[in-house]
């Protein structure tokens, strides 16, 4: 017998205590499967009311790309935030590649989002977020994030002469 890693399912109150962004820029509404350190499964709902949809387009209402990778990247900074030690930390991006967007989000649709953490040392994590909409590919990026309060204290002191 194996031990399978404890899931957590975290609510919006959940996320907010864990990470820093609020409205409008909270983006994920709920994680449905949790294993710190490793991984996180986050879900986003797509209505017509959200704030972007009028400006991008009227007439062709879709998901903005800077709005799908924000989706991903909130969801996988949970992958170490969900953490007490970290919770709350403020984050910064370092790095954003290999992004690639499969599909049009249209208002109804729901991002289910895959992060997983590859490493997370000395105050950088590195790992990865794939998302799908009914099954179906949607987005994918490759992500390093900084938290800078733990990076500060591995940055080297200058001597005071």
């Amino acid at each position: 017998m194996t031990n399978a890693p404890t899931q957590t399912i975290l609510d919006i109150k959940a996320i907010i205590k864990h990470q820093r962004n609020r409205y409008p820029v909270l983006l994920i509404d709920k994680i449905v499967d949790l294993v710190p350190g490793e991984r996180a499964t986050g879900i986003k709902c797509f209505t017509y009311n959200e704030w972007f949809f009028p400006g991008h387009f009227d007439d062709e209402p879709n998901v903005p790309g800077f709005v799908l990778i924000e989706s991903l990247v909130q969801t996988f900074i949970l992958t170490f935030l969900c953490k007490e030690e970290y919770a709350g930390m403020k984050t910064n991006f370092v790095s954003i590649d290999n992004i690639r967007y499969k599909r049009k989000i249209v208002p109804g649709d729901v991002l289910r989002i895959e992060a997983s953490l590859k490493s997370f040392k000395r105050g950088i994590a590195i790992g990865s977020a794939i998302s799908f909409v009914d099954g179906e590919s949607a987005c994918s990026a490759e992500f390093v994030v900084a938290v800078p309060a733990i990076l500060d204290q591995f940055k080297p002191r200058t001597k005071s002469v």
